[in-house]
């Protein structure tokens, strides 16, 4: 029997003449409904987790999806009477019916929490008569614009979805686009307060609505609509469902803990190497150091410009005696004078249009005049994952080189065109967001190939499930401004919500700042003191004086000692903080790596049971013992932390402790932001003046 044939079951019912064919079929791991031409089918999926497709005719079994096969469990226990059937799989039950007495009848489906009996999720129709709640617009190919309308809920706060720049944590009563843009990471996962998750398992170009009167998922071309829902008691629980369904985070690497140096850009081999001394000289810790794009001699070549950078593997091994890692920038941009231009084009390796030519961005690389067309490569097609890496193993792996900075991944287009894009995969309008996954899983899989170590595939965007190939996120190319520090706190706490443990910023903002400002030296200041509490410590940003010419832009200066000695001495006792904080960091990453818990993460996350705790926005925990609340204005030297109620709370810098439940006002000088610590925990958050606080250095990161 073929994945799509009837159930052994099924019968025609012939009684007086009438052939009723069987509403619903039990499956051996679920329930499958079929309804004129719509067939739903809904099966166990995890523990406390269904997974619900719907399409008409049949259920295409292939897909580009973020699930990964659940591991064999007992079968769920299913109910049919009538119209009505229920599926139960451990803590989440689905009731499927089918009103006959609608105008145009249609099954709807409901979620229910089977501990508390408390509705989850209910599907509702688009309009009383038609359509339904599920909704197929075809296009005479077999493809439709698919929509799943879902009722809303007053009470309901929603989380996840990614990374956005709308500079909000509840999701509540905003639309969003499901794609991928620079400093827009779509990973289709939503959190809610009613004790459900779930994964739009689509990654095709469309929308979604969380509106006051519906919640609609949209699409303009697939040909099925998929989601995964999980029931769970606390969000930590529906996060570790998440993590099991779409992958775990590995290990994080022990040299990924401290403090990453970058600007835009070091331009030769030797001034990143006297950076580095600079470093060593100042005993200021580094862990790594990055050569950012333009290092190559052309988008495509995959290797250092010989003039620029003459001797990779001396840079490398001077900088391990120092110790610090490399890492390089890799776009997956190829130019018409790239030596492999010709292997990408005639090989069919790179990204294709729909209509036109192969050429999807303008770009000023070297050896061009002015900005000319470019293409991306396809790592959806194997071919090219695997000549891709044949090209990074020969040019950087050889030098001794094992980090990789994914940028422009989304793919960075101009013009703006996706539903343009033809992939190995299929057709943009349908796979394209998967692109920044598929990159991260072209160097994953070289590195395992090879027999190379677990690395940080430090990518601009991502799709659900690339966390596990190693995918670290940061946030794109965001303003240098006080708004800006504000939004990355909500954007860093969803994406942490969406499966993404790995994550930060560049500190002061990319676009702009000047050193010298003490306006700004202010705003990196406090920059650091939020980015010390980031799952990743890193520094980068294209200053000002500003040269953006292509490959001739180099920023100003953007090193810790660029910014004045006041800013300075503070900047460096950060760092220095982070240093103190790696053997928690390692503990906590550990965690993320296990439960699908992130470091980072909204207060709610641990005190779900607190009302309040769902409504800070501004705050979050680093890990179950540290409380962080930024400063996020100019001239701030104070401001109001909620302390969630069921633990005692220590101000890291005072030692006042005190009881949950409550706002208080902490001073805030330009030195230090608040911070405290849960129920007396021993965290090495002070230098010197509190013994019982500091901790030995783990002997593993030295």
């Amino acid at each position: 029997m073929t994945a799509d044939a009837p159930h052994p079951d099924a019968h025609p019912n012939t009684s007086k003449g009438i052939i009723d064919m069987t509403l619903f079929q039990r499956l051996h791991d679920g329930l499958e409904i079929r309804n004129r031409h719509e067939v739903i089918r809904i099966q166990a999926w995890g523990r406390d987790a269904l997974r619900v497709r719907a399409a008409l005719h049949s259920i295409e079994p292939a897909d580009h999806g973020a699930l990964e096969q659940p591991p064999s469990a007992d079968a769920p226990e299913v109910t049919i009477e009538g119209d009505s059937a229920e599926l139960t799989q451990g803590r989440i039950r689905v009731v499927a019916t089918l009103d006959r007495a609608e105008s145009i009848p249609e099954v709807q489906l409901a979620f229910f929490d089977v501990v508390t009996g408390r509705e989850l999720l209910s599907e509702q129709r688009e309009h009383f008569w038609t359509p339904g709640p599920r909704v197929y617009v075809g296009n005479r190919a077999g493809q439709y614009e698919l929509h799943q309308e879902f009722a809303a809920y007053d009470d309901e706060r929603l989380f996840g979805m990614g990374q956005r720049t709308h500079g909000r944590l509840n999701l509540k009563g905003l639309g969003l686009d499901l794609v991928q843009r620079n400093g827009e990471v779509n990973i289709p996962f939503v959190l809610s307060s009613r004790g459900y998750g779930l994964l739009w398992n689509l990654p095709a170009v469309g929308r979604v609505e969380f509106a006051a009167n519906g919640t609609r998922w949209q699409v303009g071309q697939a040909r099925q609509i998929d989601y995964w829902i999980t029931a769970g008691g606390t969000p930590a629980d529906i996060l570790a469902a998440y993590a099991d369904a779409t992958g775990h985070v590995p290990e994080f690497p022990a040299w990924a803990s401290g403090f990453w140096q970058s600007k835009l850009r070091y331009r030769t081999q030797e001034e990143l190497l006297e950076v580095a001394r600079e470093f060593a000289r100042r005993d200021l810790p580094l862990s790594v150091i990055v050569s950012d794009y333009f290092h190559w001699s052309a988008m495509g070549d995959y290797r250092f410009d010989a003039d620029e950078w003459p001797d990779p593997s001396a840079m490398v091994a001077e900088l391990r005696e120092l110790g610090v890692e490399l890492m390089v920038s890799v776009w997956p941009t190829v130019s018409p004078l790239s030596e492999n231009f010709l292997r990408f084009r005639d090989d069919g390796l790179l990204v294709a249009s729909d209509q036109g030519i192969e050429v999807h961005q303008a770009a000023r690389d070297k050896g061009m005049p002015l900005a000319m067309p470019v293409s991306f490569y396809d790592p959806t097609n194997p071919r090219t994952r695997e000549f891709v890496w044949s090209l990074i193993r020969r040019n950087y792996v050889s030098h001794g080189i094992g980090i990789w900075w994914l940028d422009a991944s989304e793919p960075e287009l101009s013009p703006f065109h996706p539903e343009n894009l033809s992939f190995y995969a299929g057709p943009g309008a349908q796979v394209a967001n998967i692109y920044p996954r598929e990159n991260a899983r072209l160097f994953a899989e070289g590195m395992a190939h090879d027999g190379l170590p677990q690395t940080v595939l430090f990518s601009r965007s991502a799709w659900a499930g690339a966390q596990k190939y190693g995918t670290a996120v940061w946030s794109g190319d965001i303003p240098a401004t006080w708004e800006s520090l504000s939004t990355q706190v909500r954007a860093g706490l969803n994406i942490a919500i969406s499966g993404i443990p790995w994550w930060t910023t560049d500190i002061g903002g990319f676009h702009g700042g000047d050193a010298s400002d003490p306006a700004y030296q202010e705003l990196v200041i406090r920059w650091f003191q939020y980015g010390v509490f980031c799952p990743i410590f890193r520094l980068h940003g294209d200053r000002a004086p500003r040269n953006s010419d292509g490959y001739a832009a180099s920023g100003g200066p953007n090193e810790p000692w660029s910014y004045g000695e006041q800013a300075y001495e503070i900047i460096a006792d950060t760092i220095r903080l982070r240093e103190r904080l790696r053997p928690y960091v390692h503990r906590q990453m550990t965690i993320a790596s296990e439960t699908g818990l992130p470091p980072m993460r909204p207060l709610f996350v641990d005190f779900p049971d607190d009302a309040g705790a769902w409504r800070v926005e501004d705050q979050f925990l680093f890990g179950p013992d540290i409380l962080v609340a930024p400063v996020l204005k100019p001239g701030q030297t104070a401001r109001e932390v909620y302390l969630p109620a069921g633990s005692t709370w220590t101000d890291a810098w005072t030692g006042q402790s005190l009881p949950g439940g409550q706002t208080v006002l902490v001073d805030a000088p330009i030195d230090r932001i608040p911070v405290f610590t849960r129920d007396g925990a021993v965290v090495p958050l002070q230098a010197s003046g509190r013994e019982s606080l500091v901790q030995e250095p783990d002997p593993s990161l030295a």
